[in-house]
C-alpha cells in the first residue's frame, strides 16, 4: 500500500499536517520527528524495505513492521483528517456549528466516532420524524419531554391537523415518539455508551432459516447457535457469515435470552438512565411516564437495535478477515522464506496415476534442460521403463536432487524414486517431497505460457515444483499468493486487503533476501523496491540482448530505469561474479565510497575484504561516519563486508515420511511420525505426514505450556515430530498431537469449529479442483479440514 495515495486529501487548507504527525507519533508511541522523516520519504515514493534498510539516520532506525504500520495508519488518519475537514465545513454551511460541537469533532480520534457526531447533521432521506416536524409537531415532542406535569392524550389535541396528515392524537404522539427517538439515536455520546455496552454484554445469534434445513446441512452446527461478541474467534464468525452468504443462517445482535426477556429491558433502562428520562415502567406509571417508557423502548428497538445488528455484523466481519488476513500473511511469509536447497540440479516429478509422472530436469540455475512423462502406475505399469527413463536423465544431467510432488500419487510415485536412489548408489542423489499447491495454477498462467510457449502445460508443473525446492521464493512469487492456500476462508474476505497485505508480504521477502539481476525472472524482479512490472521486463529485455548486467550502474542503460528506480531497488539487486565485488552485497551504490574509506584505511582490497571478518578487526564502525552516513549505516556495511550478501532463510534441510505410512488406513493411534506443517491457523496446525490428507494438531496439542498463537510454536514449512491421536477413516480425519507424551483416542477438545465442507487433501487443491464442484473449490484449507471440531 503506497501511503502516498491520500496526498490529495492530506493537502487540504483545512488539514493539519502537524496534527497528522502527532496523531502518528502517539498512537505508535515513536517520536514526532520519526513520524516526519518516514512521511516525506513515503509521499516522496520511497518504499518500506527501502526505508527501513537504507534510511534508518531518517527514521530513528524504524523497522520494517512500524513502518508497515505507519504506512497503514497514516492512509487511515489522513482520510480521517480529511473527513473531518469536510463534517466541519457541512455544519458550518448550515450554521450549526458550536464551540462545544466544534470541540467534540476536533476530539474525535476514529471515524466512528466522527460520523456519530455528524448523524444529525448528515444530510438524509425523508424519515418519519421529519415527516412529524414538518406536520408542526417538534414542540409537542419538546413539551412532552420537559414538562413534568404534562398529560400526554391532553397535550396532543392541540396538534391534530388534518390538513397536515395528523389525523387524531395518537397520531400526534406518534409523530413526537418518532422525532424523540430520532433525537435520542443521534446523541452521539448515548450511541458510543450503547454501543460499549452492547458490546461488552451482547451475543451474535444465528438460527436456519425456515426451509433450509437440508439445502444448509452443512452449517447444522449453527443452526441455533449463540455466543458471545466478544469472545467469537475469527473462523467462526466466517463461517457464520458464509452460512447467511449461501442462504442458510439468519444472524441477529442481542443480549442473553435471559436479560432479553426482563421487563424493562436493561438496553432500555439503560438509555433513561443515560438521558435523565422520567420514564416509568411501574403499572402504577402516570401517562407521561408511560409514554416516556415506550419512546425509550421505541429508541432502542426500531432504531438503535437495528442499527447496531448492522453495524456490529460489519464490525465483526472487518474484525474476522484482518485475522484472516493477517494468518495468511504469516503463512505466506514463512513459505515464501523457506530454506531453499540453492544452486543444485534437480529432477521434478509431478506425480499421476492415469495420466503419467511429469518430469523435468533443471540445471543449477533453474534452465529447463529435459522433459519427459512416464507411466509407472495404472494403467500401464511401466515401471522398468520410467526407471530407466529417469536414470538417463540423472546420467545425462548430472542430477542432484529430486522434487516430488505432495499431491496423488505422491508416495508411490517417492516408493520409484527410492528405487531410483538404490539403482544409482554412486549418484549422491537425495529425494524431497515438495509442497505442490499452486503449480497448477502457474501452469495454466499467462506467465507460464510466454515463460515455455512450446511446452505442453502439464510438464510447467514439474518444471515449478524442480524450481521451488531450489529456490521457493523466486518460484512462488509467479503464483498468485491465494491459490497457494496458506489462508483459512481466503475466498470470503475483502479480495483489495487480501491482495494488498500479500502484496507487502511478497515485498518484504523478497527484499529481505535480495535478487540476483542476471538470473532473476521478470516475476521476481517486478517485486524488488522501487521496480514495476514494464521495469521488470524491460530488464530481462536488456539481459537477453546485451548478456549478464556487469555493474549495478549499467542498471541506468535499461530503458526507463531512472534515478530514482536505481536509489529505491539497487541496494536488493545482486551481480554475482560481476566487475565490481561490492555489486554482489546489500551495501546501496550510494554508500561505496563509505566502504572506500574504510579500504583506505586498512590497505586493502574489496576483494580481500570481503567475506574476511579479520581484515576489519580493531575498526570501530564510528570512525567511518558521515554528515550523510550515520552509525547504523556504517554498522550494516561493517556486516554486510564480514558477511556479502547475507540469506536471512533458514538452512535447507530435508523431511522424509515414514516407509509402509502412505494411506490414512496404514495409520494407528500412538504412532510417533515425522511432518511437515503446512498451513497454520489460529486453532491449530495441519501438519503433512506423507498419507495424502493433513493432520490437525489442536492449539491445546502444540506444546506442554499454554499456547496464545500457534505462530508462536509452529510455522510453515516447519518439520516436526507429532504422534497420531486419532484416527477417523470414514471421515478421512486425523487427529495429531505434538505432545509425545499424550494419551492416544478420542479426547476433548476446545470448540473451534472452522466451518463446513469436505476434508482437504495435502495436494495443495489440485485434487479438489479436479474433482468437486465449482463452488467447493472455493473451500481453503482451513474451510476443508476438521470441518467441525466438537467441544
Amino acid at each position: 500500500m503506497n501511503a502516498s495515495s491520500p496526498s490529495v486529501t492530506a493537502s487540504s487548507p483545512l488539514v493539519d499536517p502537524a496534527r497528522i504527525i502527532a496523531l502518528l507519533a502517539a498512537e505508535l508511541n515513536v517520536r514526532a520527528s520519526q513520524i516526519e522523516a518516514t512521511v516525506s520519504l513515503l509521499d516522496d515514493g520511497a518504499t518500506v524495505p527501502f526505508i527501513a534498510r537504507y534510511r534508518k539516520e531518517a527514521t530513528g532506525g524504524l523497522d520494517d513492521t512500524v513502518l508497515r504500520n505507519l504506512e497503514v495508519r497514516l492512509a487511515y488518519v489522513r482520510e480521517l483528517e480529511s473527513r473531518r475537514a469536510a463534517v466541519l465545513e457541512s455544519i458550518t454551511g448550515q450554521g450549526k456549528l458550536t464551540p462545544e460541537l466544534s470541540e467534540a469533532i476536533a476530539a474525535a480520534d476514529t471515524k466512528q466516532r466522527l460520523e456519530d457526531l455528524y448523524a444529525p447533521f448528515k444530510p438524509k432521506r425523508r424519515t418519519r420524524a421529519q415527516i412529524a416536524r414538518e406536520a408542526g409537531l417538534q414542540p409537542l415532542a419538546d413539551l412532552l419531554l420537559t414538562e413534568r406535569t404534562a398529560d400526554p392524550l391532553v397535550a396532543a389535541q392541540d396538534y391534530v391537523n388534518e390538513e397536515l396528515g395528523v389525523k387524531d392524537t395518537r397520531a400526534a404522539l406518534d409523530g413526537a415518539r418518532d422525532i424523540l427517538a430520532e433525537q435520542f439515536s443521534e446523541n452521539a455520546d448515548l450511541v458510543a455508551d450503547m454501543r460499549d455496552y452492547l458490546g461488552q454484554h451482547g451475543f451474535l445469534y444465528s438460527k436456519v432459516i425456515e426451509g433450509k434445513e437440508a439445502e444448509g446441512a452443512n452449517f447444522r452446527d449453527w443452526f441455533d447457535f449463540r455466543e458471545s461478541i466478544r469472545s467469537l474467534p475469527s473462523h467462526r464468525v466466517l463461517a457464520l457469515l458464509r452460512g447467511r452468504q449461501q442462504g442458510a443462517l439468519d444472524l441477529r445482535i442481542g443480549l442473553s435470552d435471559e436479560q432479553d426477556a426482563l421487563v424493562p429491558h436493561p438496553c432500555v433502562e439503560r438509555i433513561s438512565r443515560f438521558l435523565e428520562l422520567e420514564a416509568d415502567y411501574s403499572p402504577s406509571a402516570s401517562a407521561r411516564g408511560k409514554w416516556l417508557a415506550d419512546v425509550a423502548r421505541w429508541t432502542w428497538r426500531v432504531k438503535m437495535l437495528t442499527a447496531f445488528e448492522s453495524e456490529f455484523i460489519t464490525k465483526l466481519r472487518e474484525e474476522a478477515e484482518a485475522e484472516a488476513i493477517r494468518v495468511f500473511a504469516a503463512n505466506l511469509k514463512d513459505l515464501l522464506l523457506a530454506a531453499p536447497a540453492g544452486p543444485k540440479s534437480v529432477l521434478g516429478l509431478d506425480p499421476g496415476i492415469r495420466t503419467g509422472v511429469k518430469v523435468a530436469a533443471i540445471d543449477k540455475t533453474g534452465k529447463v534442460l529435459d522433459t519427459a512423462t512416464i507411466y509407472p502406475f495404472e494403467p500401464r505399469r511401466d515401471r522398468n521403463g520410467s526407471l530407466a527413463t529417469l536414470a538417463a536423465l540423472v546420467n545425462k544431467h548430472k542430477i542432484e536432487l529430486i522434487a516430488i510432488g505432495n499431491g496423488t500419487a505422491s508416495r508411490e510415485t517417492e516408493k520409484l524414486a527410492a528405487e531410483l536412489i538404490e539403482a544409482l548408489p554412486n549418484a549422491g542423489l537425495r529425494k524431497i517431497v515438495v509442497s505442490e499447491a499452486g503449480a497448477s495454477v502457474y501452469s495454466a498462467s499467462e506467465l507460464a505460457s510466454k515463460e515455455f510457449p512450446d511446452m505442453d502445460v502439464s510438464l510447467r508443473g514439474a518444471v515449478s515444483i524442480a524450481r521451488r525446492l531450489q529456490d521457493p521464493l523466486a518460484e512462488l512469487v509467479k503464483i498468485e499468493p491465494k491459490a497457494i492456500g496458506v489462508g483459512q476462508y481466503q475466498h470470503d474476505i475483502n479480495q483489495r486487503e487480501l491482495a494488498r497485505s500479500l502484496d507487502t508480504v511478497i515485498e518484504d521477502c523478497v527484499n529481505a533476501v535480495g535478487v540476483d539481476v542476471n538470473t532473476a525472472s521478470a516475476a521476481l524482479l517486478s517485486r524488488v523496491s522501487g521496480l514495476n512490472s514494464t521495469l521488470a521486463r524491460n530488464i530481462v529485455d536488456w539481459r537477453d540482448q546485451n548478456g549478464a548486467f556487469p555493474t549495478r550502474k549499467t542498471l541506468m542503460d535499461v530503458s526507463r530505469f531512472g534515478a530514482k528506480a536505481f536509489e529505491q531497488a539497487a541496494g536488493f539487486l545482486r551481480i554475482q561474479n560481476g566487475d565490481n565485488p561490492l555489486d554482489a552485497s546489500a551495501v546501496h551504490p550510494e554508500a561505496y565510497p563509505v566502504v572506500e574509506r574504510i579500504l583506505d584505511k586498512i590497505r586493502k582490497d574489496v576483494k580481500t575484504v570481503m567475506g574476511n571478518k579479520e581484515a576489519l578487526s580493531g575498526l570501530s564502525p564510528n570512525e567511518f561516519t558521515d554528515e550523510r552516513f550515520g552509525l547504523p549505516t556504517v554498522k550494516d556495511i561493517f556486516l554486510e563486508l564480514e558477511k556479502p550478501g547475507r540469506d536471512p532463510r533458514p538452512e535447507f534441510k530435508t523431511v522424509t515420511f515414514q516407509e509402509g505410512v502412505e494411506t490414512i488406513k496404514d495409520l494407528s493411534e500412538g504412532m510417533i511420525l515425522d511432518g511437515v506443517v503446512t498451513n497454520v491457523a489460529n486453532f491449530g496446525a495441519f501438519v503433512d505426514i506423507g498419507v495424502h490428507q493433513d493432520g490437525l494438531v489442536h492449539i491445546s496439542a502444540l506444546s506442554e505450556t499454554f499456547v496464545k498463537d500457534p505462530r508462536d510454536v509452529v510455522r510453515v514449512g516447519q518439520a516436526v515430530k507429532v504422534k497420531v491421536q486419532e484416527v477417523d477413516v470414514a471421515r478421512n480425519r486425523i487427529g495429531l498431537t505434538m505432545r509425545l507424551n499424550d494419551d492416544t483416542g478420542p479426547v476433548a477438545r476446545r470448540d473451534s469449529r472452522p466451518g463446513a465442507a469436505a476434508p482437504r487433501s495435502s495436494n495443495g487443491g489440485r485434487q479438489q479442483a479436479r474433482n468437486q464442484a465449482p463452488a467447493a473449490t472455493s473451500m481453503n484449507a482451513m474451510a476443508a479440514a476438521f470441518a467441525k471440531l466438537k467441544k
